[in-house]
């Protein structure tokens, strides 16, 4: 390779501002929001589809890897460079210059760099949002390689759920574009290519822009955080909720008592919400919304007060009901809140929902056997089967921190979740480096094939992305 030539070639495509070169301005794109940290040979940030399409062409030409980035936000070190320094970072921070909202179609058309704030932004003066509810803010791009869910998924889905089109550059052949930009909702045309790219880690193609499909925002919203009887009558209550508040029904994400308590210990203004009676083992945050302020939609509060009422006693023990700001700022609060514990060791899994309440019985069994220091803090998605099965190494304990005590406790729970359970070692965040060795561990043979063709097929020198979904 010739890498003067190359450097030199990117300078004069992109200008020596957004070729960066010196490590002092490569370091913040080496870092991931929470983990991982590497080395760049350099950070590539074009601001146009076409400067892409120049970048892939040219690093095909001269066999360089490409890592691709959005705003950098993953918590599997997808977006992260390793420590091999092989790779160019191709930020896609710059490429942002487009959105273009179709009202009549409920739909946007919007560049892979564009943040889901900024999206927001635009789309609130018609009405309208793309309803991904996330504590972070990343770029669309990203949130197509992950296929980001969210805490809205039970009402909205996920990102898959509402992708109308992409527009891709390959990296095979080198620079060809894959226009997909439809803002169709029915298309029966044959292979539907674009779901290809969606939770590919990056790794199948560059993405530089999305058609996505948008929701009116809610005119009324109704909140209430929730004590259950048990730990069963958590599904019991998710059943009635979606029995009778049908369509209404918009978050129900489960708080542990040990989470809401860190939240308490960490973020001083936020105030105990049962008080004066203590934190409960256990509590549920249900949200009801309707885009409409008419007919059943006109009070949620009472909707949702009154089939509150009907199980008070039996499936409900306490509520609190309104103060539906205050609650979610609970819940966006566990994650930052726990790190203040000590190391978090974080899992994000899924399973059938009906699964949830014996695997939660059973890993907190085999844990408080195992491994009596660790501090189960979990919350997450129980209306989509999802869970944030979070615990702590505390800070306070006499255990000396050891990284194969983390990994044991990594492969316990992840055999659990998937031998055990038939569920998902990686929910929301994707594969990444930090998940590669349980995608080995635990993808089907043929499935790792045939995924492993498609990498081959698009990108036979595996230049794009730090992932590999083959054998």
């Amino acid at each position: 390779m010739n890498m003067p030539l190359l450097i030199l070639t990117l300078q004069k495509l992109l200008g020596e501002a957004d070729l960066l070169l010196d490590p002092d301005d490569c370091r913040p794109y080496c870092k991931g929001a929470r983990y991982g940290e590497g080395e760049t040979l350099a950070v590539l940030r074009p601001d146009s589809h076409e400067q892409v399409v120049e970048i892939v062409r040219l690093c095909q030409t001269y066999h360089q890897a490409l890592l691709l980035q959005g705003a950098n936000t993953g918590l599997v070190a997808a977006s992260t460079p390793d420590a091999s320094g092989r790779f160019f970072v191709l930020s896609l921070e710059r490429l942002k210059k487009h959105i273009a909202i179709d009202v009549v179609n409920r739909s946007v058309e919007v560049d892979a760099g564009v943040s889901l704030h900024e999206l927001n932004t635009a789309l609130e003066e018609h009405g309208l949002f793309f309803p991904i509810d996330l504590a972070a803010n990343p770029s669309i791009g990203g949130m197509i390689a992950a296929n980001t869910g969210g805490a809205k998924l039970i009402k909205y889905g996920d990102v898959r759920q509402n992708l109308l089109g992409l527009r891709a550059v390959l990296m095979e052949p080198a620079g060809e574009v894959l226009d997909l930009q439809h803002a169709l909702r029915k298309n029966n045309t044959g292979p539907d290519l674009k779901h290809l790219f969606v939770g590919s880690s990056g790794c199948y193609g560059v993405i530089t822009r999305a058609v996505l499909q948008v929701h009116y925002l809610p005119k009324l919203t109704a909140a209430a955080l929730v004590v259950p009887r048990d730990q069963s009558a958590v599904l019991e209550l998710l059943q009635v909720l979606e029995r009778d508040c049908g369509e209404y029904l918009s978050a129900f994400e489960g708080i542990s008592g040990a989470a809401l308590q860190a939240v308490l210990r960490h973020v001083p203004a936020i105030k105990q919400p049962f008080h004066p009676e203590p934190c409960p083992d256990y509590c549920v945050l249900i949200e009801l919304s309707s885009r409409s302020d008419t007919q059943a939609g006109s009070d949620l509060n009472a909707l949702l007060s009154g089939c509150l009422e009907k199980l008070f006693g039996t499936v409900v023990e306490n509520a609190v009901l309104g103060r539906a700001t205050e609650l979610w700022r609970i819940r966006h609060a566990i994650s930052e809140a726990i790190r203040h514990e000590g190391k978090v060791i974080a899992f994000d899994i899924a399973m059938p929902r009906s699964a949830l309440v014996d695997f939660r019985a059973q890993a907190l069994a085999l844990i408080a056997s195992h491994y009596p220091w660790i501090r189960v803090m979990d919350f997450g998605h129980w209306a989509d089967g999802g869970c944030h099965f979070n615990m702590v190494w505390p800070s306070d304990t006499e255990q000396v921190l050891s990284d194969s005590v983390v990994q044991e406790i990594r492969d316990l729970i992840y055999d659990l979740v998937v031998l055990g359970y038939q569920g998902s070692f990686s929910a929301e965040h994707g594969i990444g480096p930090y998940n590669q060795a349980y995608y080995q561990r635990y993808t089907p043979a043929i499935q790792k094939h045939l995924s492993g063709q498609i990498q081959d097929l698009l990108d036979p020198q595996k230049l794009l992305g730090i992932c590999h979904f083959g054998h």
